[in-house]
């Protein structure tokens, strides 16, 4: 990264814990404080994207190995052509699902974790990871309640399993928040992550300074 702005913060967790709420809320704040921020998701509109897409209807149609492969192809263009250059231009980066959803779905799906990671290793490190937690009976239920039905991803057993994944990460920049709370509480603590996460980088950066 060349400029000292430029923060990358992923926002993960089962589906069904709002995520895409809560990183328009934060988008939404930080812009009214005059920050430069861009939005953006995962599986992306490229046509790696589109393909995963259309294994939320069946995932059958591919192999865990080519369903892997497809994320990874996805993921390397949006590091090249969006994030990379987001953050080189000093820009906020929020990203609705990274490799950690990559590590703990595929993983769910009988892949071996440390190989995910390894295979990962191409895209930037974020500096917070906001990990909305949820049991996994409460994510279905609300899929349910929105008038969705249930997707390939979304079935309990492998909701239940994908969790268990999200759970064992250790990495020192995540912020595990309970998504079962109001919205509004959810969003104070994530403000109070992303508080916290900005303290930390202007630290860092008045002492490269001296």
């Amino acid at each position: 990264r060349t400029r000292e702005n430029s923060l990358l913060i992923a926002f993960e967790g089962i589906d069904g814990t709002g995520k895409s709420t809560q990183i328009r809320l934060l988008a939404a704040w930080l812009q009214a404080q005059g920050k430069d921020v861009l939005v953006t998701r995962e599986p992306t509109d490229s046509d790696y994207g589109r393909r995963i897409r259309e294994l939320y209807l069946s995932r059958e149609q591919c192999s865990p190995e080519d369903e892997l492969d497809l994320f990874i192809q996805d993921r390397k263009l949006h590091v090249k052509e969006l994030i990379k250059p987001a953050l080189q231009a000093g820009r906020i980066v929020l990203t609705d699902r990274y490799y950690y959803s990559t590590v703990a779905y595929q993983g769910a799906n009988g892949l071996d974790v440390e190989d995910i990671l390894r295979r990962n290793s191409f895209a930037p490190q974020p500096d917070l990871v906001i990990l909305l937690t949820m049991p996994p009976e409460l994510s279905a239920e609300r899929i349910r309640s929105r008038g969705g039905q249930l997707n390939a991803f979304e079935q309990l057993d492998s909701l239940r399993r994908v969790a268990a994944i999200f759970a064992s990460f250790s990495d020192p920049q995540i912020r595990r928040i309970d998504a079962s709370q109001p919205v509004n509480v959810v969003c104070e603590q994530i403000r109070c992550a992303w508080t916290d996460l900005s303290k930390r980088a202007a630290t860092v950066s008045a002492c490269s300074l001296s």
